[in-house]
This record gives C-alpha cells, structure tokens and sequence, in this order.
C-alpha cells in the first residue's frame, strides 16, 4: 500500500513530513520534482513528476491519493482512485462533481474524504463537537434560540500597512471577493453580493482581547444539516465566514473598488496580474511568522436568558517548526489519511468526521501545532 502525496506547495509540507517520519511508505508528487525535494528531500528519495497519467498507472488497490494540487483537479484524481480501487483525499470544498461520485465510492468500498484542513477541516470538528456538547446540556430545549458563528483566517503575525500577506495563491484570494455569500442573521436570509459589503466587528474571546473584522463566506446555510442541526430548530443566526486584521477593509479599499470593474476573461488576466504585483509586495519574508486565527461560537438563548454558551478559540503562529498555515492544512490531512486506512471513515465521499472519538483524538494532535487552543464556557 502506497500513499501518494500530490503537491508540494506552502500548505503541505509538516503533514507530508509527518506521514514520512511516521514510517508509511510515501510517494510524492508534485510537477516541478526540485522543489519537491526540496521539502522532503531530507526524509524519502520518492519523489516523482506528476502528471494524472502517471498517478493513475502508478495507482494500486488500496492505495490512498492526496490532492493537494489546485481544486480543479481534484475530481480528475478521484476518478482514477475510483477506477483503480484506492481512496482519495483532500482538504477542499466537495464540489458538486466530487459528491456524484458518492454512490460509485459506496458500491466500491472506498473513502473520499474532504474539508480535512483548517477552513474547511478543523473548523468542522469544532462544530461538531459545539453541537454535540449542547444537546447533552442542560440548556437544551426545544425553544431555544441559535446563534452559530465560525470565522476563521490567515492573518500577518507582524501587521503590515496592507493589513494582509499572502499564504496561498494571490489569485485564489483576489477570486474569493468575487464570490457572493448566503448567510442567515436574526432569522433572515442575508445574501452579499460582495464581501465589502458585510464586513462587521468580531471581539475574540483571547487571553488578550482582540477586535478583527469579520464577514460571511460563501453559502452558510448546507452547512446546518451538515453539523446537525435539527429541522426544528429555531436558527436566529447562522454564519461561516472569513476574518482580517482591523484596518483591513480601508487598506483595500482601491482593490475592491477595481475588481467591482472587472469581468469575463480580460478580468481573469487583470486579477492575475493584480495578484504577481499583490505578492511580491506582500509575501511572507523567510522566517517570517504567519498567524491563524479560528472561533466557532454556538450560543442558545430562551425568553432573553443565556442557556447554553461555548467558543472553540484558537491562536496559531509561524515558528521553527515552519508557517502556522502549512502545519494547520496538511497536518490534518495527514491525520485523515490514517484515518482512511484504519477504516475509521466509512466509504463514501464525505466531510470532516463527526465521529467524536476522532474529534476527540484530531483535536488533541491539534493542540500540538497552535500557541493557544480552548473551549471556552462563557457560563462558567
């Protein structure tokens, strides 16, 4: 049995490593084989050119294939799994081509698990275990009222007049302002049609109080069935969204006045370019740290009284163990990947787990990776 790791950019190398020093046998991937080794060199000398033709005839039953290569081309690698009886992993989004192969990935007995990295990944099991901890309460009831709240971002540890630097690809980022989001606030639907236009004040529960701004991300609401939430409940808020550092919306204020202009294909190719000029202004310096930061919030509330109040709080920066982001990404991918091969996930194409013993035990191996990690009980 092999584990194929796709992709060596910024987000996959301590869970890349982890898997190596772990002892299974690794074959990694990645399309320039220089910078590959350049990450893993020191630990393993498998390292090859990728190229789906040659992952696929590389491919093995029982083998499990990682993605950590752009989002498009993840179904193109589970499709080969599917076809040559091994599972697949990722920390991405399931895209409605990935869960159309749910069917196909149950009959064969294979795993497709997804949304295993920090947005989407840990923030998931934080919620899972928010909403387990409330139905075992003793402030649940059936009238209660929910707020669920979940932001989380990459953030410069030493702020910078942009108020942002960059971890993953430019354009990936400039392309998400684009993207319109649903939410739902004080039992409405909120649609954005830019993030701009909903950015609000979040206070962090930190050992240091902290403001940041906050605003919703992509479609919140397939996300209640998802971490459980019953039909009947009543759900005054519910939001998934995308933190920055204080000053952030003013610094970009000229960015976004410009992607409001842009379209079609001469919008792409300007995005591009505004994300080369973007990163070589603001990329991390060597050794520089990064900051991620993560709050899921469940509070329940009856006739104006305070029933049921916890936060999951999480502080995470660069230090020499490499960037916050890197380790908070691939670490639990790699954690998801044996997972995969104990059986712990049934077969399928899924999410993040709900299974609270593997919560339990992910979020312990998370701990190990942040400066600072707490379920806070805002009721004492």
């Amino acid at each position: 049995m092999t584990i194929h790791w796709c992709g060596t950019g910024l987000s996959s190398g301590p869970g890349l490593r982890r898997l190596i020093g772990a002892g299974h046998k690794v074959a990694v991937w990645n399309r320039t084989v220089e910078k590959a080794r350049e990450v893993v060199g020191d630990l393993t000398g498998d390292v090859r050119a990728y190229s789906l033709e040659a992952l696929t005839a590389a491919l093995q039953p029982g083998d499990v294939a990682i993605s950590m290569l752009p989002a498009d081309q993840h179904v193109a690698i589970a499709t080969a799994c599917l076809q040559k009886g091994a599972h697949f992993v990722s920390s991405s989004y399931i895209a409605p081509e990935m869960k159309a192969l749910d069917a196909a990935y149950r009959d064969a007995g294979l795993v497709s698990v997804n949304e295993v990295g920090l947005d989407p990944g840990i923030d998931h099991l934080m919620a899972h275990d928010l909403v387990a901890r409330y139905r075992a309460s003793a402030g649940y009831h059936a009238d209660n009222e929910l707020s669920f709240t979940s932001y989380c971002g990459g953030v410069p540890k030493i702020p910078n007049p942009f108020r942002y630097k960059f971890s993953w690809a430019p354009v990936g980022v400039l392309k998400a302002l684009r993207s319109p989001s649903r939410s739902l606030k004080n039992f409405s639907e909120l649609r954005v049609a830019r993030p701009w236009d909903a950015i609000t004040r979040y206070d962090a529960p930190l050992p240091q109080p902290e403001s940041f701004e906050v605003y919703p991300n992509r479609d919140s609401y397939p996300f209640m069935a998802e971490y459980r939430f019953d039909p009947e409940w009543k759900v005054r808020d519910f939001v998934r969204g995308t933190i920055r550092l204080n000053g952030w919306a003013e610094a970009w204020a000229p960015v976004f006045a410009e992607i409001e202009t842009l379209s079609g294909p001469e919008g792409d190719a300007r995005l591009a370019e505004m994300a080369a000029g973007f990163l070589s202004e603001n990329a991390y310096a060597p050794g520089e740290p990064d900051r991620v930061v993560l709050f899921v919030s469940l509070l329940a509330q009856r006739a104006g009284r305070v029933m049921f109040h916890e936060t999951w709080a999480m502080d995470a920066w660069g230090d020499a163990r490499g960037s916050a982001m890197g380790r908070l990404v691939s670490v639990p991918v790699s954690l998801a990947v044996e997972s995969v091969l104990a059986r712990e996930i049934p077969a399928g194409v899924h999410p993040a787990p709900h299974d609270p013993r593997l919560i339990a035990r992910w979020m312990s191996e998370v701990a190990g990776l942040v400066q600072y990690l707490q379920r806070i009980d805002h009721l004492g």
